[in-house]
């Protein structure tokens, strides 16, 4: 069973088993509690009642967000968990979906000063949202990095080398994402949005977080996978 762990004041995560090809690539759910006590739970999970008992415990769930095009394995288990939150996800999220969501283009007005959101352009079948709390000083993606350090026995090493750009996971930019990128000044333009924020914690979607150095550990893994045009 997940259990919430504290990463900061005001900022929790949950992770669950997500299985592809024999590994476990992991599905985070990070909660942050804005300071009207709302909650913005970013990733949807198979949510049991204890979990959803867990989370109501720190706030009034208000908004429940997908930021991946491709993150929505979950999203009807997300939608029977939370009700009555409103579904936040990137435009055509819910195309394949019994339900609709709306379209998160700008960050809602109840989130100005504490959360921050830019849109990953470049890679549209990804269509990928970095969020930053900026209390805290975190940034959470989804698959714009994935974060897998250390070993973790012989089939999972190699299908995560085989699926990191580099064969770096920790962090590194996957294969796919990479092939995704159909317009590099744009990419590029997008990631010198986000290291232009004040973080040092990142949260990923798949992996464990990064409890410090983020924002030099994020632009040397995606310098690692051929971009090195930044300005900053």
């Amino acid at each position: 069973m997940p259990t919430l762990k504290n990463l900061a004041s005001d900022l929790w995560m949950l992770t669950y088993p997500l299985k592809t090809f024999g590994v476990d690539l992991q599905r985070n759910v990070t909660v942050i509690r804005l300071a009207s006590g709302n909650l913005i739970i970013h990733s949807t999970a198979p949510f049991s009642l204890a979990d959803v008992a867990a989370i109501q415990l720190l706030g009034k769930p208000t908004w429940l967000i997908d930021t991946l095009l491709r993150h929505d394995t979950f999203a009807s288990e997300g939608r029977r968990a939370f009700p009555s939150a409103t579904y936040l996800a990137p435009p055509g999220f819910s195309v394949n979906l019994p339900f609709q969501t709306d379209a998160l283009v700008l960050a809602p007005l109840e989130w100005e000063g504490e959360v921050a959101i830019v849109s990953i352009e470049g890679a549209s079948n990804f269509g990928e949202i970095a969020l930053l709390h900026r209390p805290s000083r975190t940034l959470i993606v989804a698959d714009l990095i994935f974060n897998f350090p250390g070993r973790h026995g012989l089939w999972t090493d190699f299908v995560l080398h085989m699926a990191s750009v580099g064969g770096r996971h920790d962090p590194g930019v996957t294969v796919p994402f990479k092939k995704a990128i159909t317009n590099r000044a744009a990419y590029v333009a997008s990631v010198e949005k986000v290291l232009s924020w004040d973080f040092d914690r990142i949260v990923v979607g798949h992996g464990e977080p990064i409890e410090s150095g983020g924002k030099a550990k994020l632009r040397a893994a995606i310098e690692a996978a051929g971009f090195e045009e930044f300005s900053g």
